[in-house]
């Protein structure tokens, strides 16, 4: 049976199209790889929104040549965003690369695989010098190998309710690579949603570029009656989103969240910016006091609600005073969290026309917004220490395997030691985890798990407490 390996990098519709791949890629007889030197076809699914996720990727196909060298009947495809942008260079700098498929073309790249399946059987093992020799096939280049049907994979699962997007901010690439507004109808969303709950998925992410844009115009239907008929679907635990733009939260619109007992508690609601001056050049379509509107919107209807954002430094044109009106906003405390990011001129796109501000000068501003964010961003996580934190669980932490990584309902990472009855399978169905908050960092909490249990609204079974810290009570 051939296999596929899928490596995505970028945002959840990339996540979400590389699922839709694999779900096509398995309906023609495909199994799933874990590495991509094991398997026939490398999917390497591409994101163009900063350069170095674009040079990230390039590095990648690079990688990747090796396996054609091994064994020229290996297919490697390259799709996402930057296939959208970049086809005709891609395939003069990569002439390895065996076929370009757009963000528009996913069911093009499912024919083709369904074309493919027959050709392949076995697959021309590497040799243990070989992959010695070249251990760049196990670095992912800051992607991940998704798709792979590990024990904890179903509990999260993404629809994609948008694609596209149409009001061409002028430092993003979106619209260009993915197109103009395309909303799925409702009924589409739901049976997709119903599915997910049926695998097995405790959560559900609904996706889009700017998702609380979605319109049902047959049916008169906004994003609130989406979140509200999506969250009643039966089985489903946990409903969330991203990513929505400021311009299309409607107070109506935020008052009904309230009312939706599904609803993680989190909004991610991107500033990119404090300056009027700025947006307007951003073409961000709303202004700081319109953005601080929401603001109020949400905290009067959602109190307990946590804000993220995404913040842009140094875009052309920045003045020190209009960074400084950035600062005003961040120093406020309204983020509990900021992914912040140094401009990065993107080809096609009119910021990246216009001078840009003085490297040093975006390095030094930069700098100092994750400093003053990052002290806000660890007092929202020590206010949770004391406490007892419902989790779902992702799986063991990367940097420590004898620690389990989960994330709160507000999207925060929490990481706590392996209990003694620790077993795959027993957590993988019983995946929402309490624990007991003792530590907070900038990049999230530490703690103690103190119960496990099948269903987020069931009470949870206590698990055993870890021999060490038995000793060290006993001895207190």
């Amino acid at each position: 049976m051939p296999r596929i390996y899928i490596e995505t990098h970028g945002c959840q519709m990339n996540e979400a199209d590389s699922q839709y791949i694999v779900d096509r890629a398995v309906d023609a007889g495909y199994t799933l790889a874990v590495r991509p030197e094991d398997a026939n076809v490398v999917v390497l699914n591409t994101c163009t929104v900063r350069d170095k996720a674009e040079r990230r990727a390039y590095g990648r196909m690079h990688h990747f040549k090796r396996l054609k060298e091994r064994d020229p009947a290996v297919r490697l495809v390259v799709a996402g965003c930057l296939a959208e942008q970049d086809r005709d260079r891609m395939q003069r700098v990569a002439p390895h690369v065996d076929a370009v498929f757009g963000t528009s073309e996913l069911a093009a790249l499912g024919d083709r695989l369904d074309a493919w399946q027959p050709e392949y059987d076995d697959l021309a093992a590497l040799d243990d010098e070989t992959l010695a020799s070249d251990r760049t096939l196990f670095e992912p280049l800051g992607g991940t190998a998704d798709c792979i049907p590990g024990a904890f994979s179903h509990l999260r699962a993404f629809v994609t309710v948008q694609r596209g997007c149409s009001y061409y901010c002028t430092f993003c690439i979106v619209p260009h690579v993915r197109g103009r507004f395309d909303h799925r109808p409702l009924h589409d969303i739901l049976a997709d949603v119903r599915e997910r709950v049926v695998a097995g998925a405790r959560e559900v992410m609904l996706v889009g570029q700017t998702v609380n844009a979605w319109r049902d115009a047959a049916r008169n239907a906004d994003f609130g009656d989406l979140c509200r008929a999506a969250a009643s679907v039966e089985g489903l635990e946990r409903l969330t989103f991203i990513s929505p733009h400021p311009k299309d939260f409607t107070e109506k619109m935020i008052a009904e969240f309230a009312a939706i007992e599904p609803l993680n508690p989190r909004i991610h609601l991107p500033l990119q910016s404090g300056s009027d001056v700025v947006l307007r050049r951003m073409n961000r379509k709303y202004t700081r006091a319109g953005f601080e509107e929401r603001v109020r919107a949400i905290r009067h209807f959602l109190p307990n609600w946590a804000i993220t954002t995404d913040i842009i430094v140094g875009f052309p044109g920045e003045s020190e005073e209009d960074f400084e009106q950035t600062l005003d906003i961040v120093r406020d405390g309204v983020f509990a969290n900021a992914f912040t990011f140094m401009y990065s001129p993107r080809r096609g796109t009119p910021a990246a026309r216009w001078a840009a501000v003085d490297k040093n000068i975006v390095a030094a501003r930069f700098r100092r917004l994750v400093q003053l964010q990052n002290d806000i961003i660890q007092a929202y996580h020590a206010r949770k220490i004391g406490s007892v934190t419902r989790c779902l669980v992702v799986g063991t932490s990367k940097k420590d395997p004898m620690k389990l990584t989960a994330k709160a309902l507000d999207n925060v990472t929490v990481v706590g030691p392996k209990p003694p009855d620790y077993d795959e399978e027993r957590y993988a169905r019983e995946p929402w985890l309490d624990v007991e908050i003792e530590t907070a960092h900038a990049w999230g909490c530490t703690g103690s798990i103190v119960r496990r249990a099948e269903r987020f609204a069931d009470c949870g079974i206590a698990v055993p407490t870890p021999a060490i810290d038995l000793a060290l009570a006993m001895r207190a």
